[in-house]
């Protein structure tokens, strides 16, 4: 398939900028695939497709504040993996100026360009001391959002159950709930932390073409027994899919708890093992993500759900609404 195949108009003012007002102010557009139908819901009205027997499961990851600045503001730097506590591997802005020896400096820390990472360019940079995250770091909010972090994102652009420290991105789906709404909803957690891909569009032309970045994932033993002796499951955002059928595929078709890297790359034609239906944010065009939710529901469906989300002027990617897939 093309990677065209999963393209579609979206106007520039739809793409949420702030968060809105409270969690779970969202609208939800539901999608039935044995029915084929769409239909405009809010967020409240999630808990009554929930039934008694479902298992809602949702990603747990802590977004950590790895953006910093240098202190003239000209450079930043994005730490993607921490190789050692004073040895980083970043993205960095601008690329030109990273070259081998070249140093940033950060508050009181001074940081050296040690080498070039041959497959994805990022930096490897080497600090006298490692940068505090809590006086210098930034949330990375995603390119489409064009503001700085503000103080509100410490909050908002975190789930209010999230506990692992170890992202990069928010799991969006997941930023719609409450406590209040979530407490009496059947659930457990795995985690997954979410890295580098969430920066890196597609850009081969057919998706074969296209390599996913590995991440790190956790899947409990009392939770997968948990989801084998359910009813639905529920997963809350893309990165649980990926945990999911990946745990999945390592068992064979039967769900297996375990822990490691996950590259899964899911497209269709895809036979799912372990997800029933989905809650997701909206997604961007030509994405990896689009082609998720395609697998899942079918393309032309899921084209034809995001056109009527347009036409309904509905709020789109990280702080915006959402969709459920049954």
């Amino acid at each position: 398939m093309q990677t065209s195949d999963f393209d579609y108009e979206l106007p520039s003012e739809l793409i949420a900028q702030h968060p809105p007002e409270k969690r779970g102010d969202s609208r939800m557009l539901v999608v039935d695939r044995a029915a084929g139908t769409i239909t405009h819901r809010h967020f409240s009205d999630f808990p009554g497709y929930v039934r008694p027997d479902d298992l809602i499961i949702l990603n747990d990851t802590r977004v950590v504040a790895a953006r910093f600045f240098s202190n003239d503001g000209t450079q930043e730097i994005l730490r993607v993996e921490a190789l050692g506590e004073r040895i980083w591997k970043c993205l960095v802005k601008p690329g030109k100026k990273f070259k081998p020896g070249h140093t940033i400096e950060i508050g009181e820390c001074n940081g050296t360009v040690t080498a070039i990472c041959e497959e994805g360019g990022e930096r490897l940079i080497e600090f006298n001391i490692a940068p505090d995250e809590a006086t210098h770091g930034h949330l990375a909010l995603p390119p489409y959002i064009q503001r700085p972090d503000a103080v509100d994102d410490k909050d908002r652009y975190q789930t209010v159950y999230a506990r692992e420290s170890g992202a990069i991105a928010a799991p969006t789906a997941g930023l719609h709930f409450s406590k209040e709404m979530l407490a009496p909803l059947p659930h457990a957690f795995v985690t997954l932390h979410v890295g580098i891909g969430t920066f890196r569009p597609v850009s081969s032309e057919t998706i074969a073409g296209h390599h996913m970045h590995s991440e790190r994932y956790v899947l409990d033993p009392g939770v997968a027994t948990a989801i084998r002796t359910s009813g639905r499951t529920i997963a809350i955002g893309t990165t649980v899919v990926r945990v999911l059928e990946t745990c999945a595929r390592n068992g064979g078709g039967e769900l297996v708890a375990g822990s490691g890297e996950t590259d899964i790359f899911i497209f269709p034609p895809y036979e799912f093992q372990a997800v029933d239906a989905l809650l997701t944010n909206f997604h961007l065009p030509k994405s990896t993500l689009m082609m998720l939710v395609s697998a899942l529901a079918g393309r032309e469906l899921i084209l034809e759900a995001y056109r009527q989300a347009v036409e309904e002027k509905y709020r789109f990617f990280s702080y915006g609404d959402c969709m459920l897939i049954l």
